[in-house]
C-alpha cells in the first residue's frame, strides 16, 4: 500500500555533559511529511521530557519541507534556549536533506 506520507529520521550528536548526552549520546527527530504538500504533519523526538517533545512538535508541524527551512531554523535558534540547540538544528537540516534526496528528487524525474 502506498503511503501518503514519508517518515524521516535524523540524528546529531548531543552536547557532552548534558542529560541528553548521558542517556542517548545523540538527539533524534522523527518527522512525518505529506508527500504531496511537503508539509510536516507529525513530529517526535528523543527529548527526555514530554514538554520538550510537545514544544518541538508544535514548532515543526506545519513546516514546508519543499524548499528552504531557514525560517524554521531561525525559530529554533530564537525559541529553543537549550544546550542541544545546535544539535537539533543539525538534525533538522539532515532530515530536510534526506527528504529532498529521497522524495523530492524522485518526483522530479
Amino acid at each position: 500500500m502506498a503511503m501518503a506520507t514519508a517518515f524521516i529520521t535524523a540524528y546529531a550528536k548531543a552536547p557532552q555533559n548534558t542529560p541528553m548526552y548521558e542517556n542517548n549520546k545523540q538527539i533524534g527527530v522523527m518527522l512525518e511529511v505529506n508527500k504531496q504538500s511537503h508539509i510536516v504533519v507529525n513530529v517526535d523526538s528523543t527529548f527526555m521530557t514530554d514538554l520538550a517533545k510537545d514544544y518541538l512538535k508544535r514548532m515543526i508541524v506545519g513546516a514546508d519541507f519543499s524548499g528552504d527551512i531557514s525560517v524554521l531554523l531561525e525559530d529554533v535558534e530564537t525559541n529553543c534556549i537549550i544546550p542541544s540547540q545546535q544539535a537539533l538544528t543539525v538534525a533538522l537540516k539532515v532530515a530536510h536533506q534526506k527528504y529532498h534526496d529521497n522524495f523530492l528528487a524522485k518526483m522530479k524525474v
